[in-house]
């Protein structure tokens, strides 16, 4: 994922916890808010409570592999984080993109539910 697609500050994170909606899947969590760009930023947060580095950095790469397919179909101008909870830990690519897109369609993110 391009440097620019990614939200790297605090307050950044500080914004979306203050001003961002939030929708909650059993396995995972994602807050959004608009961003004021034409395009948009996403961040990853992964707990200790999910277990050691290894285990949070596979967590963290299944997202952005996730994130990276389902970002051609979302509408731009969002700041979105995506908050994983005990449950990802394990599961294959296929699941979590499912959840992501349940998720956007939730939310409203998705270029067809603009329309």
């Amino acid at each position: 994922m391009q440097r620019r697609f990614r939200l790297r500050h605090p307050a950044d994170f500080a914004h979306l916890r203050r001003d961002g909606r939030t929708y909650r899947h059993r396995l995972l969590v994602v807050s959004y808010a608009p961003n004021g760009l034409s395009y948009n930023r996403y961040g990853f947060i992964t707990v200790k409570r999910l277990g050691n580095a290894v285990t949070r950095n596979r967590v963290r790469r299944l997202l952005r592999e996730a994130v990276r397919l389902l970002h051609p179909r979302l509408r731009a101008g969002y700041d979105v984080v995506f908050i994983a909870r005990d449950g990802l830990v394990g599961q294959p690519l296929g699941v979590v993109q499912r959840i992501l897109n349940e998720l956007a369609v939730q939310a409203g993110l998705n270029e067809s539910e603009a329309a």
